[in-house]
């Protein structure tokens, strides 16, 4: 008996771990494929920051044009080199 009340306070602490894990499931795979994301933009920014001298690109590599990439995709890479475009002229 003395064994289960030392337990207990473990016991009780891996249940409200395990209750708050459970209700932050949706928040924390969200958080996650946005970092996944944002590493591809990262990624994306690096292979034109290599080729873009061609192109007459200069985007920057930095995180908040990886998060453009990451949150917006396709379009949000339009609208960086649309303000490159814009700015640069």
């Amino acid at each position: 008996m003395d064994w289960l009340l030392e337990a207990l306070p473990w016991i009780v602490g891996g249940l409200i771990l395990a209750l708050a894990l459970a209700a932050m499931r949706r928040p924390l795979g969200a958080l996650a494929r946005l970092g996944l994301r944002t590493g591809a933009g990262l990624g994306v920014l690096w292979v034109l920051s290599l080729t873009g001298g061609a192109l007459g690109l200069r985007l920057g590599v930095n995180l908040v044009n990886a998060l453009v990439l990451g949150v917006l995709g396709a379009p949000g890479l339009g609208l960086l080199v649309a303000m490159d475009w814009a700015l640069s002229g």
